[in-house]
């Protein structure tokens, strides 16, 4: 297991939300279960944020809790392979034909949209 400092140097990522009912905003760290902070303004959020990450990880190594490691883009490929039914093959090319595109651009237009929805 890593120390506190070296846990501390690591690229966690940091999701930020305004809070429309409340004001102010909400930072969490997805990679770190259940460690969020919120504050008035964001310069308080962040300085909220480093020290709820600092005791988020003192509670998970004092307990012996396994402690995520932030995950790399570097470690996708940007490439999958997909068998899908030949109808939907067949409707998928027709209509990237239709917007003069090819069937990987339609596609990955069709996965952006849908996953910008979630």
């Amino acid at each position: 297991m890593k120390t506190l400092e070296e846990y501390l140097k690591l690229p966690y990522k940091i999701e930020i939300i305004p809070d429309a009912d409340e004001g102010g905003y909400v930072i969490s760290y997805p990679e770190l279960p259940g460690c969020l902070t919120c504050a008035d303004t964001l310069q308080a959020a962040f300085e909220n944020a480093e020290q709820a990450k600092r005791e988020w990880l003192i509670a998970a190594i004092e307990s012996n809790t396994n402690i995520p490691e932030p995950v790399s883009d570097d470690s996708y490929s940007g490439q999958f392979k997909l068998r899908i039914p030949k109808s939907l093959h067949h409707s998928l090319s027709e209509h990237a034909k239709q917007e003069g595109i090819s069937m990987n651009q339609y596609c990955m237009y069709l996965l952006s949209k849908f996953d910008a929805v979630r």
